[in-house]
């Protein structure tokens, strides 16, 4: 039937049906004609925010949802897609209000309940998004989309087991869903080919091309290292890379430009041209951040300093890129480039460290200290911003921190090794920048031997960053607070040295990223 003969409530169940099955065509005629009746129509404000949504216009959508919520107060739907794109926006603290002041409205709500979970965890409030994924499958259990965030969420929250068995019941039911094997791989270590053989069985069956196997490539590779077949497990390393490589728009000369950009722009006189800001202290605690490569032992540093009665974490927020994007006149989802780094550097402090300090209250207790782990090409703003800013660079030996990086699904400069290589050896250059423009400023720890000998090694880091020793730092398995990392289940045992000098049983199939580095000064042995 034609939009004219329908009732206002047919047409919004019409448009909700269509959304679902993503006919955004039906849910516009329905939503302007529900507004043609009646201009003021909460229902048909929010359908519209979702067809702007779906078009990806998110000022339009943003106005849309906001007018509903204007209309009616009590729409709970249109202030969770609100928050969605608050976040989006990098407007942290208005998310957070928002969820607070409506999580109670949801109650009855899984669909919703689980939006809001979404918007906690990516907020990083995991604690806060476990009890709404809870309720969301106590009233709808057995939906696979809400059983798969609570696993992750029971991840971030040292739930482990609970997850794993969330898992293996999803896979029970859909045992070629490629992502949820991935995600029980990661949770333990194999001791049989069980698992081995479910995926080796799952790739015979559903014969998909390998670009529709990354995933299940990577959890091989895993479980097959794991069970020492290091040749297999290369083998399949190597095959998901390629895979992603193939299907993926990246350019590592990208993200080259902007760490040559950031060497070329933050000078020793660029860092001290600072002006005036107020003191850290008087707007929140004073930050570590925590750098450097991912896979090199930042989380387990993180994990260890929060563990200080002094000290909290607030994760990895991404707030300080997301901040230089907006005092640089970028959208805060764009990727950094070295546009983004010359504005940025030109800006004055006080508003990144306004824009900084305003994103992060949300997360702050009142400690004198928090710990952000950071994106390492930007360590130079945070020094420039915040002078009294302690500065923690975890350095790793570089095969071990190549190869770890090299055998995840994350990180798309390491899909392939002359990629990896490439990125490792600006990195290196970076580095080296630092070391001459911060001096001392810059506090490099070695994870070899921090995980060799923590008691040493804990005691000098903390002495180095004005902190009395606590023993504590040294049980930071103990330490219950969430972790949203690729080391998410690892930081939750105590300290072990069973990933130093990993690379050198793949070292034969390593020999050209070996040589790449060693070609660009960078010494291996």
């Amino acid at each position: 039937k034609s939009p004219m003969n329908q009732t206002t409530e047919q047409l919004s169940a019409i448009a909700r049906r269509a959304a679902e099955s993503r006919d955004w065509a039906t849910v516009s005629a329905c939503a302007n004609e529900i507004l043609r009746r009646d201009g003021r129509s909460a229902e048909g404000h929010f359908l519209a925010g979702l067809l702007e949504k779906a078009r990806r216009r998110p000022a339009a959508a943003q106005a849309a949802f906001s007018r509903a919520l204007e209309i009616d107060h009590g729409r709970y739907d249109a202030a969770i897609e609100l928050v969605s794109l608050s976040i989006a926006a990098g407007r942290s603290v208005e998310a957070v209000h928002l969820l607070e002041a409506y999580e109670e409205q949801l109650a009855n709500s899984p669909r919703y309940l689980d939006a809001a979970g979404l918007g906690y965890t990516k907020l990083g409030l995991h604690e806060r998004a476990w009890r709404l994924y809870e309720r969301a499958n106590t009233l709808q259990p057995d939906v696979p989309s809400l059983q798969a965030h609570l696993a992750a969420c029971a991840v971030y929250v040292g739930r482990i087991e609970e997850a794993k068995a969330i898992y293996r019941s999803l896979l029970q039911r859909s045992p070629d869903h490629q992502r949820n094997h991935y995600e029980l791989s990661q949770l333990e270590h194999a001791r049989d080919r069980h698992h081995v053989e479910q995926m080796l069985e799952v790739l015979r069956r559903t014969a998909l091309p390998p670009e529709r196997n990354i995933f299940l490539f990577y959890a091989l590779g895993k479980e097959l290292e794991d069970l020492g077949d290091w040749d297999e497990a290369y083998r399949y390393y190597r095959m998901a890379g390629d895979a992603a490589t193939s299907v993926s728009p990246y350019k590592v000369s990208d993200d080259v430009e902007v760490i040559d950009k950031v060497v070329a722009t933050c000078s020793a006189g660029w860092l001290a041209s600072r002006t005036s800001v107020p003191p850290v202290h008087a707007t929140g605690g004073t930050p570590i951040f925590v750098v450097g490569l991912p896979r090199t032992g930042t989380t387990l540093t993180d994990r260890i300093l929060a563990s200080h009665s002094l000290v909290e974490s607030i994760g990895e927020t991404f707030l300080v890129p997301a901040t230089l994007h907006r005092v640089a006149g970028y959208p805060a989802s764009e990727r950094m480039t070295p546009a983004t780094i010359e504005q940025a550097a030109q800006r004055d402090v006080a508003s990144i460290a306004k824009g900084y300090l305003e994103g992060v209250s949300y997360r702050l207790d009142g400690r004198p200290f928090f710990i952000d782990k950071l994106p390492a090409p930007l360590r130079p703003f945070v020094k420039h911003v915040f002078p009294d800013a302690r500065l923690v660079y975890m350095r790793r030996h570089p095969m071990d921190a190549c190869f770890a990086m090299y055998k995840q699904s994350f990180f798309r400069f390491a899909y392939n090794l002359d990629d990896l290589g490439q990125y490792y050896v600006a990195h290196d250059r970076l580095l080296g920048h630092w070391r001459r423009v911060l001096g001392s400023r810059l506090v490099e720890v070695r994870y070899e031997s921090l995980v060799q000998h923590p008691a040493t090694e804990v005691r000098r880091l903390l002495e180095r960053l004005g902190l009395g020793f606590e023993p504590a730092c040294l049980e930071f398995e103990r330490n219950e607070a969430a972790v949203a990392t690729a080391s998410s289940a690892q930081v939750r045992e105590r300290i072990h040295t069973r990933s130093v000098g990993r690379w050198r049983r793949f070292e034969r199939q390593l020999q050209p990223l070996r040589e790449m580095l060693e070609s660009a000064g960078i010494a291996i042995d």
